[in-house]
């Protein structure tokens, strides 16, 4: 006695979980590379299903929303760049301050390779955080809350190692320079040039307590 088979089904074969998480994941570096470009507002969907080359209708396949797209967009962005400063900021070997100048002369170089299209997508979100749901507000605050807590270990290393005064308030320094970084990159996104970040990181340095 032989089992009945069902007939093969017609169309397409079913996606498999690789292929899902492939295309997810490409939708979002998509949204990186464009969203440092432009906002979140005026970045189109359909911009970006076209140049990772989905369907048109798909993008709820891997979305609920576009906020939720953004909202996955801004999460990705601030993992890499999480990782970025600790490959900067936890260089044993190198002087704590000298890695925080390390860190912006890598700024710099990516600013150049890009002409200066690109900016900090966490800026550029900021720059319309009224136009956003308070979801993208409190997503944004608490990334940035997480880039000074790595700058500020930085600096306590500074302090540590007898490069800043012993009672310099590193948790107060790290929140200023990424508020005046923020402005800076914007700044050179105008000049399309890295004058604005050499302003900002030597007076940054210059005003450091000693």
């Amino acid at each position: 006695m032989t089992d009945a088979q069902s007939p093969p089904r017609r169309g397409r074969p079913p996606k498999v979980e690789r292929d899902f998480s492939d295309t997810r994941a490409a939708l979002i570096r998509c949204g990186m590379e464009l969203l440092t470009e432009q906002g979140f507002m005026t970045t189109g969907i359909d911009t970006v299903l076209k140049r990772v080359g989905v369907p048109k209708g798909s993008f709820y396949h891997y979305f609920e929303s576009k906020e939720a797209f953004g909202q996955a967009v801004l999460e990705a962005f601030a993992g890499y760049f999480a990782r970025k400063l600790d490959r900067w900021f936890l260089q044993d070997d190198v002087a704590p301050l000298q890695r925080l100048v390390d860190f912006v002369e890598d700024a710099k170089a990516g600013m150049a390779r890009y002409a200066f299209c690109r900016g900090c997508l966490v800026g550029n979100l900021g720059q319309e955080v009224s136009l956003l749901p308070e979801s993208f507000r409190l997503q944004l605050e608490a990334t940035l809350c997480d880039w000074q807590a790595r700058l500020a270990r930085c600096l306590v290393a500074a302090r540590d190692a007898g490069e800043l005064a012993p009672d310099a308030d590193c948790e107060a320094l790290a929140a200023f320079f990424w508020i005046g970084w923020e402005g800076a990159i914007q700044r050179a996104r105008l000049t399309r040039d890295n004058v604005p970040l050499d302003i900002f990181i030597k007076g940054f340095l210059a005003g450091l307590p000693r």
